[in-house]
């Protein structure tokens, strides 16, 4: 039986006294000796051990039991103290309430539906810039959007993609070419951690507190979680000195470390990165020879007027320029989505991943992975070319669109800072500010009580303080220990998505809740 590795073990928390170490490998030691009666192949401990390793918190246990408290709700029958579930575990916007912007889903409906444009009452109550990008992208598919496309993606919306990466980092130019469009970011993360762990000694350096994707993914492809530690006392701060550290104790294990995972703004954290930070991680990768993968999903999520996104691509090119490190050494993936931003537009699944510094032959190889799947689905695909090339000046469409942008990320700002100021109102409670993407990450101080009773149920302290959340409020928040968090310390994440007419009702929600729990522990 292979023996799981500790680093992978860190994200794996405990559903009994046992520790975590313990606990999975008891896990897999019954999965493994145990025979099963039934003729059955899918039976649980027949299936691959590493599904088994891998945990995704952001979809676990809380989110399975408010389904079951909606349905309840949905009976007429309930005797739950809210009239209302709130999901603020995912960043999914629309599910509580952000409207589409109108041009992408005009656009898609007439690709969707290409006889409209035959249809004189149709194409009138359209702007016209709606019609020639539909008229555009049906000539780029005449086979329509329920045909494949090629494997990386139709060429019209890579280059568009390309056309906007460039003018986001100042004229610096991207290669479509070397551009994949996939069924949203994270697949094209997924696909990239396949590629790059090609044994079982392979590590990933992950950031903690982290988006689960990374550590589930890299249990499923069987690598090593390599932790590095965000510095909440500096605002979930990035030093170079905590990347070495990490590195260096990967490798006194054997651990052979390709490739580190930048998720900026930070998930869950919240922080936007400074140049000098950025500068220091390119030339950590550049020194040690480590693949960046930048997670860079939330750049339209800026909250601080003194900041400004800044991408990875941007600052490896001029440090090139510069002479800094090597042109052509440091290998870069940068990813980005059609989920989050101000498009909100999940349930589509469009997202890229731009190979910078790769080598042509890796990208023969990946062409091949990514044609294993054929292609991504053409409304993502179509979606995202919509949000990286919108309606400019002078186009019918604008003002609606710049009106709707705009109304969508001033909330969400307005937002962002009321969360923080009321958790950090919350006894017990610190919560740096929010200074991109969508959440909030507050630490909590909880009484001895709390502590004791978790122990008593098997679970982690903070897990317990968001189960009682949950039914005493309703509100849907993911546990700390979900994300990784530095031992003694509790966290829980909240989204900043519920809409601002139901927003005060969140905090006080969580407001009563908390005095009650501190008062119920004591």
């Amino acid at each position: 039986m292979r023996t799981l590795r500790p680093t992978m073990l860190r994200f794996l928390r405990p559903r009994s006294q046992l520790s975590t170490r313990s606990q999975h490998l008891l896990a897999r030691t019954l999965f493994t000796q145990t025979s099963s009666t039934s003729a059955k192949a899918l039976t649980a401990d027949k299936l691959n051990p590493r599904l088994l390793e891998a945990q995704y918190a952001v979809r676990g246990e809380l989110v399975l039991k408010s389904m079951e408290m909606k349905k309840d709700l949905e009976s007429g029958n309930s005797t739950l103290p809210f009239k209302s579930i709130i999901a603020c575990n995912i960043g999914n916007p629309q599910e509580v309430g952000q409207s589409p912007i109108s041009f992408p889903r005009q656009v898609l409906a007439l690709c969707t539906c290409p006889e409209l444009l035959n249809n004189a009452a149709v194409i009138n109550s359209m702007p016209s810039d709606v019609v020639a990008r539909a008229q555009k992208y049906l000539k780029s598919v005449p086979s329509g959007t329920g045909a494949y496309s090629e494997s990386k993606g139709i060429q019209v919306v890579r280059d568009e993609i390309a056309t906007f990466i460039t003018n986001r980092d100042g004229g610096i130019p991207a290669n479509p070419d070397h551009i994949f469009i996939t069924d949203g970011a994270s697949p094209a993360v997924q696909m990239s951690l396949q590629a790059v762990i090609a044994h079982e000694n392979v590590g990933i350096m992950i950031p903690i507190p982290q988006y689960p994707l990374y550590s589930a993914a890299i249990a499923m492809n069987g690598g090593n979680a390599v932790s590095y530690y965000l510095d909440e006392a500096a605002d979930w701060g990035l030093s170079v000195s905590e990347l070495q550290r990490s590195l260096d104790e990967a490798r006194a294990k054997n651990v052979e470390c390709r490739a580190i995972a930048i998720i900026n703004p930070g998930n869950p954290t919240g922080q936007v990165m400074s140049r000098k930070e950025m500068e220091g991680v390119v030339q950590f990768c550049y020194d040690n020879g480590l693949v960046l993968m930048a997670d860079e999903v939330y750049q339209e999520n800026i909250w601080m007027k003194d900041q400004i996104f800044i991408s990875f691509k941007k600052v490896l090119r001029e440090m090139e320029m510069k002479g800094t490190i090597e042109a052509g050494e440091t290998e870069l993936l940068s990813f980005h989505s059609i989920s989050k931003g101000f498009f909100g537009e999940c349930g589509r699944r469009g997202g890229y991943v731009e190979f910078v510094n790769i080598e042509e032959n890796t990208l023969e190889q990946m062409y091949k992975m990514a044609s294993i799947s054929l292609c991504s689905n053409l409304d993502g695909q179509l979606t995202m070319g919509l949000m990286v090339q919108p309606p400019v000046e002078g186009e019918p469409s604008y003002k609606q669109y710049i009106e709707e942008k705009t109304n969508i990320l001033e909330s969400l700002q307005r937002r962002a800072n009321k969360i923080v100021n009321a958790l950090n109102e919350l006894e017990g409670v610190t919560c740096n500010t929010t200074q991109g993407a969508l959440y909030a990450f507050p630490q909590i101080q909880l009484p001895q009580g709390a502590v004791d009773r978790a122990s008593e149920l098997g679970k982690p302290p903070d897990t317990y303080y968001c189960l009682e959340l949950l039914e005493a409020t309703g509100i849907v928040v993911v546990p700390g220990s979900g994300f990784g968090q530095v031992d003694g310390t509790w966290h829980f994440r909240t989204t900043i998505l519920p809409q601002e007419e139901n927003f005060d009702d969140v905090i006080e929600r969580m407001t009563n809740f908390h005095q009650e729990f501190l008062a119920k522990h004591q």
